[in-house]
């Protein structure tokens, strides 16, 4: 057992799967006590279970305000206080590969759990740290927040927003010791970002993989796979008392997607003026 976040209360929403559930298990490993929020009330109710007393399930649908002071409320009643607001849960909406094809049919829940359902968590949080002596509250983005880009545009739109309001609320909580951060993972192999579907079987999942990892890897300089896990140790930090001069920063956790282009222009440049000369 670790002691990072030891004394601790967190709230981690969109826990049942992906990057809350590795923040969950992590966070118990480091000594919180958690309350985990999902929609999926079946895998949240498990991972609590497997996770012991320091767990606890409340199902929760984000984009609903009520639902969530009603989860930090429980957080409170239930283990005796909230330090930290991990506001992960999210969607990507639907799948359409270009703008013009795009009906913005799923705009409203899109926003509503993305950028509302972050905006709520944080002030129900803020309000009990305020009176509390403070906390962290670590907002979960994108590298499409950051980066301009094809499709899922609804989705892109959210994830800047959850960025510039994360640092908004940075500089207006600060004077409440509330400490609050944002994370831009990349390529992380979750359910959001498998493009395997409902209804295929193993072997076509498992196909799907393997096909699009090249091309999640092709603009990403470091070509390690990126792992929930990763994201989730991000987020210890930004939590942990390790941060508590860091406020109001956007971490990417992303191989190196946002530091540039991993493609040398420049040797495809002479490569092109030798061939021509050459000819």
């Amino acid at each position: 057992m670790g002691g990072e976040l030891a004394g601790k209360v967190a709230v981690i929403t969109g826990a049942a799967s992906g990057i809350g559930r590795a923040a969950a298990e992590l966070f118990v490993k480091e000594g919180a006590k958690v309350v985990l929020a999902d929609i999926d009330a079946q895998h949240g109710e498990e991972l609590a279970a497997q996770l012991g007393a320091a767990a606890a399930f409340r199902r929760t649908d984000v984009a609903d305000a009520a639902q969530v002071q009603a989860l930090v409320d429980f957080a409170v009643a239930h283990h005796g206080g909230l330090h930290i607001m991990f506001n992960n849960a999210g969607i990507s909406g639907a799948m359409h590969d270009r703008f013009l094809d795009d009906d913005l049919k799923d705009f409203q829940r899109v926003i509503g759990i993305n950028l509302f359902g972050v905006m709520t968590g944080s002030q129900c949080a803020a309000r009990h740290m305020a009176r509390n002596g403070g906390g962290s509250i670590v907002n979960n983005a994108s590298i499409a927040g950051v980066l301009p880009g094809h499709a899922l545009m609804s989705y892109r739109a959210s994830k800047a927003a959850v960025i510039l309001f994360s640092k908004s609320i940075a500089i207006d909580l600060a004077e409440y010791g509330i400490r609050v951060n944002c994370l831009a993972p990349g390529h992380i192999r979750t359910p959001l970002t498998s493009f395997g579907g409902p209804g295929l079987s193993p072997e076509q999942a498992e196909r799907v993989k393997a096909a699009v990892s090249p091309v999640f890897d092709s603009n990403q300089p470091l070509k390690r796979h990126g792992r929930p896990e990763d994201v989730a140790q991000a987020a210890l930090f930004l939590a942990s008392d390790r941060a508590a001069q860091v406020t109001g920063i956007l971490m990417p956790v992303d191989g190196g997607i946002t530091a540039g282009d991993p493609v040398n222009h420049l040797a495809e440049i002479l490569k092109a003026r030798n061939q021509a000369l050459a000819g």
